[in-house]
């Protein structure tokens, strides 16, 4: 669970815990979170962390400004972190928004969605992939055959590698899936427990500036789909399509301003700490961001994309069956002005 990236890598770079914390402030937002008569429509998030646009419009009040705007304000619950909790949180109402990849939408989508598809930012090329140690003898992805590679399950991670084992021409099988939680796998990696380990930028940022990693393959050169997509709870953008479209705005217009000046977009709240970027990692994560993408609606060549995604994932058995995206994508520009 890219977990972690609303536009940029450097925003993904957020601490990645699960949304076990969304019950206890998800609650006390819940009354008000469909509005009533003159009440404001209460938008629960993810809190952004220190890191990205996300981070400094919950800082500065601007996110809370153009969503006044449509007489909304935003409740943060829980940390960003992988998509699978947070589609729990979206299915049980805990939730009204969250972001993940398209691999892990459709793995969630294969159950009971309680969400749909509002925005997607495009794949990350360079931020994602597959990393091996620097002194590594593994030096292509045929090499990977025999090896221990660390993924998530059903997401970006076992998506990496089984999109780079298939064009290097590697039987899934001949290489060995370690199934481990992407926060729990550095250390296990580091310790050359495995030989690889396929992740993004959430997690390659600081292998790669503070543990000696580099790419044996990037999501761009494996030929990878997984884009960014941003949820919404099912029912919340009936009920309130303006504040959904001012929120996508929002997404859109300050990801087009992290992209052209990443930095900007680092340590946030503090500078030192766990959720800080260090000095080190900032190079990666500010190369990584300036080749980044803001979030857009999703066209038709997206929506073809993702089927692709779905198509794969069944393929390769990760889904029991082929998950049909497109009932589960909304056009933001098709949304009525209905109720508020």
């Amino acid at each position: 669970m890219k977990t972690p990236r609303p536009a940029l890598a450097a925003a993904a770079l957020l601490a990645t815990t699960t949304l076990a914390a969304c019950g206890s402030s998800a609650d006390g937002a819940k009354a008000s979170a469909d509005g009533g008569a003159g009440a404001d429509v209460v938008l629960r998030l993810p809190d952004p962390g220190n890191n990205g646009f996300l981070a400094l419009g919950k800082k500065d009040g601007s996110l809370d400004r153009a969503l006044a705007a449509v007489h909304a304000k935003v409740a943060w619950t829980g940390s960003a972190g992988p998509f699978a909790p947070a589609a729990q949180a979206l299915s049980a109402d805990q939730l009204d928004v969250a972001q993940g990849s398209i691999t892990s939408a459709v793995a969630a989508l294969a159950q009971k969605p309680g969400f749909k598809l509002f925005a997607q930012t495009a794949p990350d090329g360079v931020g994602e992939g597959i990393l091996v140690k620097n002194h590594s003898p593994i030096k292509s992805v045929q090499d990977l055959v025999g090896r221990k590679v660390a993924v998530s399950q059903g997401g970006t991670s076992e998506y990496l590698l089984l999109k780079a084992l298939e064009k290097n021409n590697v039987p899934a099988d001949k290489v060995e899936r370690v199934y481990l939680r992407a926060d729990q796998t550095s250390g296990v990696f580091n310790s050359g427990q495995v030989d690889a380990w396929a992740t993004w930028n959430t997690f390659s940022t600081p292998a790669i500036a503070n543990s000696g990693a580099h790419f044996l393959a990037t999501g761009k050169e494996v030929g990878s789909d997984n884009y960014a997509v941003w949820a919404v709870r099912n029912g919340f953008a009936d009920k309130h399509p303006a504040v959904v479209r001012a929120f996508y705005t929002y997404l859109h217009d300050n990801g087009l301003k992290e992209k052209a000046d990443p930095a900007a977009y680092l340590n946030v709240f503090t500078d030192s700490g766990p959720t800080a970027v260090t000095a080190a990692e900032k190079e990666v994560a500010v190369n990584v961001g300036r080749q980044g993408a803001a979030a857009d609606v999703i066209s038709e060549a997206d929506t073809t994309r993702f089927s692709t995604v779905a198509r794969f994932f069944a393929d390769q058995k990760v889904t029991k069956q082929l998950v049909d995206v497109k009932p589960y994508l909304i056009d933001i520009s098709a949304l009525s002005d209905g109720a508020r």
